[in-house]
């Protein structure tokens, strides 16, 4: 499933990204720093999507009080629970 998450207090807008079978694929950050972005999309290229919420969760741009990579995870773990009640609600 394809999901869109829309960031607060980052330099990107927004992050686009893939669960299937609770694997993350297709990470794409709108803005933010270019190179980190791609480099943490490329990491996460396939990682449990509740690993990477694990890893990602909290971490913090300078004074900020998060950054792209936990604004991510926050819509990684949104996106896992809206698939949980989808599969419960079946």
């Amino acid at each position: 499933m394809n999901y869109t998450h829309k960031n607060n207090g980052t330099c990107s807008s927004r992050v686009d990204f893939s669960i299937v079978d609770g694997k993350l694929h297709n990470v794409k950050f709108v803005g933010g720093c270019d190179g980190n972005t791609k480099a943490v999309a490329k990491l996460l290229e396939g990682m449990d999507a509740e690993r990477a919420v694990e890893i990602l969760k909290g971490n913090q741009c300078g004074f900020r009080g998060t950054s792209c990579a936990d604004q991510l995870a926050i819509g990684v773990e949104n996106a896992l629970k809206k698939e949980k009640a989808e599969n419960l609600q079946k």
